[in-house]
């Protein structure tokens, strides 16, 4: 028994003297709780460094999770939305690219995560040039003893509606290797929806049309499916390698709406019969390399390739109510078989205080679409973009500066016309952060990345969305340049932590719709826009109301945007935000979510997303998970948008029947000890085209 307590404390104070160590090396990135048998050290829950916040799981939030993106909601960072039962997270309404151990991951495989083995979570609010011009990132780093595996399970289908999610995912651990296998599985069949739309059409003679939409039903479908195989090897501090081979698919995206129209000049009124829909499957490939060389110094490979072969298609049916006459029948169907291919190769040097990065990225994508409606035509567009970027990161103390110049060549050519544009964009950043002591952190930087016109943007092909409305894509397009300043504040306070600040956005030339008559047809296309300014001030506090029972996080967000374009100019103010609520104790969680979407301005259109909320109760048994819960238990659901161009204003809400209660069981087993999965430092930006049918 002495033996047994004399290894167990020459074993704690080993660890101590690491952990010290370790934290020297890199201030402030320590392990948020350590058990040590008998030994139990606290560090700050949350750990201000100067490109990132640290996130470190508590032992509550890992015992009342079964997944990853369960163990990320119990975390309740204050500017994050997480919906596990939807399958998304946002940060102010954006979408927050995903990473495990540096690699860009899916919000598939972050749930495949098992809560034990996460270490901490990186949340970046300022992406640097590595990230290629993402908005926010969170990087999930796992590290894991090297035997053992595990095995998860997931269902929550909902009791009043055909819907539901349905998951599973094994990982198998052998020396430095590991093998993951799953498949996951979303099921939306005949959910009721309906759509409330009004507009008005004013013609270059002054003369004015209104239509209004009244709902008489329709019907959502979207059912998905993805499968995924990978292999990771790791040799600690030398070599590191990932392969995986993937396959997303989509069953049916659909929806469906009858309504009857009238008109505002006598016209009869008509029936209207409106579907979009697409399906297809995105098989993938991934490898990465990674290697450590003398001097602190880092190789990194990583290359992608992505298939998409699919169709979609659009049925526009106006009809005479008594007779069912035929007014108006526009079909569109479109077929793509899209590829693209990319390589980037980063060089990493780390010294005492400073790192430098360097790094080169190529990217091919080969789209080729055809026209079922357009007797078989065939388009072929090609788009290849190749950026350079080198960044610099010191650390002075109680200061930390990073800068950084990223330069990107960007073409894309239609083969049947050659038509296209090629260009050169520079791509500075820039900040400073100034930390006084581990409460408090003063940041400002500066940011800019470009965006490429899509393919739906450039497409030449003409599409009849109704009666007279069509809309084609502008070949002349040039690729926008977008900036970002951005002040921020962060505090760590006892109970109390998050942040406030100020973001200004500029994007002087980026590519936006407009609208213009061409005799009796309305045409929707594409232009460079005049430029658009966005003044956004935020506050994200999360508050423990009782430590370790009651927790509540959100942010507020009020948003002043201006948009210029050909022939308008256009402002918008809005107020946005979430509030998430969680109570835990003796194994049970109640959360509580409401979400009220952002609304953008974006060319001569304000659009929005998902008006949510949802609440959630559930119990943790040993390896299992049983929880209920319901979606939108209050408020109104709502998705839409609202068009503001002299030519046409209208306004539309999406209305579905989402006061959803669903039931959810989830099964977590492990045994041995699992591997750590391969940490990617880089991502080659390997993103395939899908073509877009007319819609109103």
């Amino acid at each position: 028994m002495a033996k047994k307590i004399t290894h167990r404390i020459m074993m704690a104070a080993l660890s101590i003297i690491v952990s010290a160590i370790a934290s020297a090396q890199e201030i402030g990135d320590s392990i948020a709780t350590q058990e040590l048998d008998e030994i139990v050290i606290e560090a700050p829950k949350v750990i201000r460094k100067a490109d990132m916040d640290v996130y470190h799981p508590s032992k509550s939030a890992v015992d009342n999770s079964k997944n990853g993106v369960q163990l990320l909601r119990n975390l309740m960072i204050p500017s994050l939305s997480v919906n596990d039962a939807l399958g998304s997270i946002q940060a102010s309404g954006q979408d927050v690219q995903l990473r495990i151990n540096g690699r860009t991951a899916t919000m598939t495989q972050v749930k495949a995560l098992s809560p034990e083995t996460v270490k901490r979570v990186e949340w970046i609010d300022n992406p640097g040039l590595r990230y290629n011009g993402a908005t926010y990132v969170l990087n999930f780093i796992v590290a894991n003893p090297t035997l053992g595996g595990s095995l998860m399970l997931q269902a929550r289908p909902v009791l009043n509606q055909t819907f539901g999610n349905y998951f599973a995912d094994a990982k198998f651990n052998s020396g430095r290797s590991q093998w993951s296998v799953g498949g996951r599985t979303k099921i939306t069949q005949d959910i009721k929806t309906y759509r409330d739309y009004i507009e008005t059409f004013t013609y270059p003679d002054g003369e004015s049309l209104t239509r209004v939409e009244t709902p008489e039903g329709g019907r959502l479908n979207n059912s998905q499916a993805s499968g995924w195989l990978s292999y990771n090897y790791m040799k600690p501090d030398t070599t590191i390698f990932y392969v995986s081979l993937n396959a997303d698919g989509t069953f049916s995206d659909k929806f469906h709406y009858n309504s009857l129209l009238s008109f505002s000049n006598g016209d009869k009124p008509i029936k209207l019969s409106d579907t979009k829909s697409s399906e297809g499957w995105t098989p993938s490939f991934s490898a990465y390399w990674e290697q450590h060389f003398p001097h602190r110094q880092t190789l990194v490979v990583d290359f992608g390739a992505k298939m998409y072969l699919g169709h979609s298609y659009s049925d526009y049916i106006e009809s005479m109510p008594e007779s069912g006459v035929t007014i108006s029948d526009i079909h569109t169907y479109i077929k793509d078989n899209n590829k693209v291919y990319a390589l980037e190769t980063d060089y990493i040097k780390n010294w005492n205080n400073s790192r430098l990065t360097a790094g080169v990225s190529y990217s091919a994508n080969r789209n080729r679409s055809t026209y079922e409606n357009l007797d078989g035509e065939v388009f072929h567009q090609r788009q290849d973009k190749l950026y350079f970027f080198a960044e610099y990161y010191q650390r002075i103390n109680k200061v930390t500066l990073t800068a950084g110049l990223g330069s990107q060549y960007t073409s894309f050519k239609f083969k049947e016309t050659n038509q296209g544009q090629d260009s050169w964009n520079l791509r500075p950043q820039a900040t400073v952060t100034y930390s006084p002591n581990y409460r408090n952190q003063f940041q400002l930087s500066f940011t800019s990345w470009q965006s490429t016109p899509s393919l739906a943007e450039t497409n030449i092909v003409p599409q009849q969305v109704d009666g007279f409305q069509w809309r084609v894509g502008n070949p002349n397009l040039k690729t926008s340049t977008s900036y970002m300043l951005t002040l921020r504040y962060s505090y760590n306070l006892p109970r109390v932590n998050g942040s406030f600040g100020v973001r200004g956005f500029s994007s002087p030339n980026g590519i936006t719709p407009y609208l213009s008559w061409e005799g009796e047809r309305l045409i929707t296309s594409y232009e460079n826009s005049k430029g658009f300014q966005n003044v956004n001030v935020w506050i994200s506090p999360q508050i423990e109301v009782i430590p370790s029972w009651v927790i509540v996080a959100g942010t507020l967000q009020y948003t002043a945007e201006r948009m210029k374009g050909t022939g308008y100019t256009l402002y918008n103010h809005c107020w946005n935000g979430n509030v998430n609520a969680m109570v835990s104790h003796w194994g049970f969680t109640l959360g509580i979510q409401y979400v009220k979407a952002k609304r953008d301005l974006w060319g001569e259109k304000i659009s929005w997303g998902e008006d949510i909320s949802i609440i959630d109760l559930t119990y943790n048994w040993k390896d299992w998970e049983f929880g209920a819960g319901m979606i939108m238990p209050f408020g109104k659901y709502d998705q839409g948008s609202k068009m503001m161009s002299k030519w046409n204003t209208n306004e539309q809400h999406m209305r579905l029947n989402m006061r959803m209660p669903y039931i959810s069981i989830s099964y977590n087993l492990q045994w041995g000890r699992q591997k750590r999965g391969a940490r990617k430092l880089i991502n080659a930006d390997a993103s395939v085209e899908k073509s877009s049918t007319g819609s109103r």
